[in-house]
């Protein structure tokens, strides 16, 4: 699991994003799987050579796996929580991406659909 905690989202956020993912996993080829959010679209972006994206049937949050795991964030780590500041809300929401991507069992679970599951089964 990959992420980048930035103050907005745009085409150009989202370009930064996929270089940073491409460098983590030079020696693979990654497809990501995203919702048609605008700055999923934008005829901006940059697609570095080692990714794909295949892009979900607009409407359908309960297909992306992303939307899982901001709910077990959500839930995990923001529920009934007052923040001192800006800094704060930051300093959780990194804990607790860092503690979903510190355990691969729950990452799996969350984000681990049957479409995905065969998908990865039959690349193998």
């Amino acid at each position: 699991m990959d992420s980048l905690v930035l103050p907005w989202v745009n085409a150009q956020t989202m370009s930064m994003f996929f270089e940073e993912v491409a460098q983590r996993h030079a020696d693979e080829f990654v497809v990501m799987v995203m919702d048609q959010a605008g700055w999923h679209i934008a005829g901006e972006l940059v697609v570095p050579a080692n990714l794909r994206v295949v892009f979900l049937p607009p409407y359908s949050p309960e297909l992306n796996p992303a939307e899982h795991i901001w709910e077990a964030l959500r839930e995990d780590c923001f529920a009934n929580t007052v923040f001192a500041d800006l800094d704060a809300v930051e300093d959780t929401l990194s804990s607790g991406l860092l503690a979903i991507e510190s355990d691969p069992s729950r990452t799996r679970q969350l984000t681990g659909f049957g479409w995905i599951e065969s998908i990865s089964l039959n690349a193998n």
